[in-house]
């Protein structure tokens, strides 16, 4: 489908290094003038690191924005000219201390289409080796846990895990867990 909306002026409210406010006037479909005020968040990469007998690795960290720690697949911000891939593979070392041997790409999720632009690239890490994190001074007190997948999928019916694509990621890599054990 392709928009029919025509975007006739864009103005910057706020630029930030990782969030920009924009105001955008455009035209709608019958010639109606509109504004429309949304948010720009840099694109991220998200990363559920899943062990050859099922376990996940989530981490749990305290989150400013929702003043309270958030538990979580390891995620985080893709830099200018970094491929998603990249991103996740260094989030993976610098949060969980893994490096992993096999990476499947899980699509991507928008977490909020009215007013938000984040698109996060999902990846499910396989062939997993421990190794020296390498956390970054705001990771520093970030735990990292092992568990069952049912475990993690449970956590989500609880309400423990909230992350949007952190909930995203778990289902999709337990349904495709499944598809793949019912072949």
């Amino acid at each position: 489908m392709k928009s029919t909306v025509r975007r006739v002026r864009s103005r910057p409210i706020y630029n930030g290094k990782i969030v920009s406010l924009r105001e955008d006037t455009v035209v709608l479909p019958r010639g109606t003038e509109a504004i429309y005020e949304y948010v720009e968040i840099k694109a991220g990469a998200s990363v559920l690191a899943m062990e050859d007998n099922g376990d996940v690795w989530l981490v749990r960290e305290w989150k400013y924005a929702i003043d309270r720690p958030s538990l979580e697949v390891v995620s985080g911000g893709i830099e200018p000219g970094e491929a998603a891939i990249a991103a996740a593979m260094r989030e993976l070392r610098e949060e969980a201390g893994l490096v992993a041997k096999e990476w499947i790409p899980m699509g991507v999720v928008d977490p909020f289409t009215t007013m938000l632009s984040c698109p996060t690239s999902l990846f499910l890490a396989r062939g997993l080796e421990p190794v020296e994190r390498e956390p970054e001074e705001a990771e520093e007190f970030m735990e990292v846990l092992r568990m069952p997948l049912s475990e993690a999928l449970s956590l989500i019916d609880s309400g423990l895990i909230t992350h949007g694509a952190s909930c995203v990621l778990i289902f999709k890599a337990a349904a495709n867990q499944a598809r793949h054990h019912s072949v």
